[in-house]
């Protein structure tokens, strides 16, 4: 687009939004340019905060009239297509919630995080199928959303009842099984390319106590365990949720440790009973441990501390099965420069959707395998920090992320899940052929220019 164009717009988004407009060179630009994820370092023409639908609404129409790349993000932690050269538009002013505990139900405004629901849900005795507190709920819902009540109850996008949101036309629209049926199964899996989303209603569940937390062990003993795993975890309820953990130790100067994680949305006894053939594998507890706590408390000690944004690399592969070759390559990751390597537990409720469920992709799969790479010095905001962007996409970071792709791909089923692909060539892979498909026809209808493509993009037909 032209200068003179762009100048247009900025013209046209600071009558809307006042202050809450920032251009470059503006104190507030670098303040609320970035993702989350400092490997990526966007650099939009204007950044928008919206405080209502009728802001977002302003901003689609303006950025549709003028051809401005269109960038929405509320948390960021999601966020792997840099905004640059078009207007970003921030979502987390839309705030608040609210809960029917007699229809176990909340609605929830885009900008919300999870710690917001899980703490107005409580008081009721209800949960949200959420993830880590500090996640904002709309991109995670949308992207499907796999929990530590997912086992039992199914992905967050299966929670959904209902959404608000704006359509690339600018038009304010409602999504739900009654409603627009078609753009409401889109939006169950299909993340943020069908709209810019305002508001969404979910059910929540009846859950007060669990037990739950993670026990440190010695590295050596991770082979014996993964193979303990794959032999125990096929039996385990729907309401026991696990993982296994190959990491650096915290404050370590590069050791690794062994780390089993769990979740049973029941009391500690059985809990306590069900996990002990897979912790007596793992041999001897150096650390942590198990006990009963409320939803919100094992929400809080498995998100921790909000962690401040840094350059962080991260690849996931779905396994068909616990191979002797994938547990070979998950151990052999102790000798790289990787920062954690997670063996997660699927199935359950995820693997049996309803008739009409949403487009999340590869419910059948057991299991997951997550490796992250992170600096090794804390990474900050671009304005003062001493990570620079992208620094987890380079060098031998990035490159102990593609050799373990390498070694895992023979045993994994090329498929992905949407919250956790980095990588934007490979949306594709999230979904089934004929759900992407699907996806695609739905996008013609609902966004045919491609304005909302700056995402895990799935074009028009």
């Amino acid at each position: 687009m032209t200068a003179a164009s762009l100048g247009e717009a900025a013209d046209r988004l600071q009558g809307a939004f006042g202050e809450r407009l920032h251009l470059p060179g503006e104190a507030g630009y670098d303040v609320h340019r970035p993702a989350w994820n400092l490997a990526i370092d966007p650099r939009p023409a204007v950044v928008a905060e919206a405080a209502s639908a009728g802001d977002v609404r302003a901003a689609v129409v303006v950025a549709r009239e003028h051809g401005l790349p269109l960038t929405v993000q509320s948390t960021g932690h999601g966020t792997h297509v840099p905004a640059d050269g078009g207007l970003l538009l921030k979502t987390g002013r839309l705030g608040g919630v609210r809960v029917d505990p007699e229809r176990r139900t909340a609605r929830a405004g885009a900008g919300a995080r999870w710690s917001d629901v899980i703490a107005a849900a409580a008081p009721h005795g209800l949960a949200p199928l959420s993830g880590t507190p500090a996640i904002g709920v709309a991109g995670y819902t949308l992207g499907g959303g796999a929990g530590w009540l997912s086992r039992l109850y199914g992905y967050a996008a299966d929670s959904l009842t209902r959404a608000e949101l704006v359509t690339a036309a600018g038009e304010p629209v409602t999504a739900s099984r009654s409603e627009n049926p078609d753009l409401f199964w889109a939006l169950r899996g299909g993340g943020g390319n069908f709209g810019v989303v305002t508001a969404l209603e979910f059910r929540l569940y009846p859950v007060r106590e669990v037990y739950a937390g993670m026990t440190f062990h010695s590295v050596e003993r991770a082979a014996a365990t993964l193979a303990r795993y794959r032999e125990w975890a096929p039996a385990a309820p729907d309401e026991l949720n696990t993982s296994v953990i190959l990491m650096r130790r915290p404050g370590d100067t590069g050791g690794w440790g062994l780390a089993v994680r769990g979740f049973y949305a029941g009391d500690a006894e059985r809990g306590r009973k069900l996990l002990a053939p897979l912790l007596e594998a793992a041999g001897p507890v150096l650390a942590g441990g198990f006990e009963a706590m409320t939803f919100g408390e094992a929400a809080t000690v498995f998100g921790g501390p909000e962690p401040a944004p840094m350059a962080l690399g991260q690849h996931l592969e779905l396994l068909p099965e616990l191979s002797d070759g994938a547990v070979e390559a998950v151990t052999g990751t102790v000798a790289t420069t990787l920062t954690a390597v997670e063996v997660r537990h699927w199935g359950g409720a995820m693997a049996r959707p309803e008739p009409d469920a949403g487009p999340v992709g590869h419910r059948d799969v057991p299991y997951s395998v997550i490796a992250t790479v992170v600096p090794p010095a804390p990474a900050t905001r671009p304005d003062g920090g001493s990570t620079p962007p992208g620094a987890a996409s380079s060098g031998t970071g990035a490159d102990a992320l593609h050799d373990l792709a390498g070694v895992l791909r023979p045993h994994a089923t090329g498929g992905s899940f949407l919250n956790f692909l980095t990588d934007p060539a490979r949306t594709r892979d999230a979904y089934t052929a004929a759900d992407h498909a699907r996806l695609s026809q739905v996008k013609k209808v609902w966004d045919p220019g491609n304005l909302l493509g700056h995402v895990h993009n799935i074009p028009p037909a």
